[in-house]
């Protein structure tokens, strides 16, 4: 697929929303995405490929599946699945639709709001997945199967950034309805709407007949469902213009300085019992602890004043 040189393509379309710390370095959040999806996949397939490394692959602690990502709570899963992927044809299907038309997207959201729209819709495709699971698992699953392998509905696993890719296509066309895009094979010029409309109609047939993929292809609606209610209510996402690097550093500078008051009341307390002692009882009543601590509290008070 390609799409031609038009306004939400050049610098300033959109305004300033949301840069992301200097779009991240000077580089865009789809940049960043397309890299990291990359390095995950080639590392994937080493440390998956050894017989001692399997259990800290990615794939193994990162997919997701409800026994784990639900009844486990192991809410990571709802994050790191989108940034794996099962074979070079399906990272390259999602890397391919997130490079031409994520910068559509993230020129009209702004970086940082482009970058919780992305993780939030293939977030939503598993919530969208988890009630079919447990409540219907015929209709995307293969019972026989499973039960023949021995596997349980909620144990089958979901990788991929088809979610969010869903929700970005969907969104495209929505803001973009008539926008050209040409089609890689079969060569094909179409509008953005029908392109997405096509691939939507996709998903939910291989639902409807219960295809090989038939999960998949759930979770695929679910992302191009949130895609589409977001585009539509753009303010949703207001919040993420609050998060950026300076914003989390003062988070941490806050910590710290908590962390500090605290322990200085504490020491403060500690020093204001010794000192009873010592009125009380003398100085040879104190432990070598305590006297340390005396020690201590009466060097702080000449380097500070």
């Amino acid at each position: 697929m390609a799409w031609q040189d038009r306004d939400y393509n050049q610098d300033g379309f959109g305004g300033s929303r949301g840069g992301f710390g200097g779009r991240l370095g000077s580089a865009s959040v789809v940049t960043w995405l397309l890299g990291i999806n990359c390095v995950i996949f080639l590392l994937d397939g080493v440390l998956s490929s050894g017989m001692r490394s399997q259990a800290v692959s990615p794939s193994y602690w990162g997919n997701f599946n409800v026994e784990q990502g639900v009844y486990g709570l192991q809410l990571w899963r709802f994050v790191t699945y989108q940034f794996l992927h099962d074979g070079l044809f399906h990272i390259f299907g999602n890397m391919l639709v997130l490079f031409f038309f994520g910068p559509m997207l993230e020129k009209w959201w702004g970086s940082r709001r482009f970058l919780a729209f992305y993780l939030l819709c293939g977030i939503c495709a598993t919530v969208f997945l988890i009630p079919i699971t447990i409540n219907v698992p015929g209709l995307i699953f293969n019972l026989a199967y499973l039960q023949g392998h021995g596997i349980l509905p909620t144990q089958v696993t979901i990788v991929g950034a088809s979610g969010s890719t869903f929700g970005i296509l969907v969104g495209a066309a929505v803001l973009f309805p008539r926008e050209r895009v040409m089609l890689i094979f079969p060569p094909i010029p179409m509008a953005m709407r029908t392109l997405a409309l096509i691939f939507l109609g996709l998903a939910a047939l291989s639902v409807i007949v219960g295809a090989r993929n038939a999960g998949g292809e759930a979770a695929h609606l679910g992302g191009a469902l949130l895609g589409f209610v977001l585009v539509k209510n753009p303010r949703w996402l207001n919040w993420a213009d609050r998060f950026s690097a300076s914003a989390i550093q003062d988070g941490v500078n806050k910590g710290r300085f908590e962390r500090k008051r605290k322990r200085e009341v504490a020491d403060q307390a500690e020093v204001d019992r010794i000192l009873d002692k010592v009125r009380d009882k003398g100085l040879g009543s104190l432990t070598r602890k305590e006297k340390k601590t005396l020690n201590d509290a009466t060097e702080r008070q000449k380097r500070a004043g």
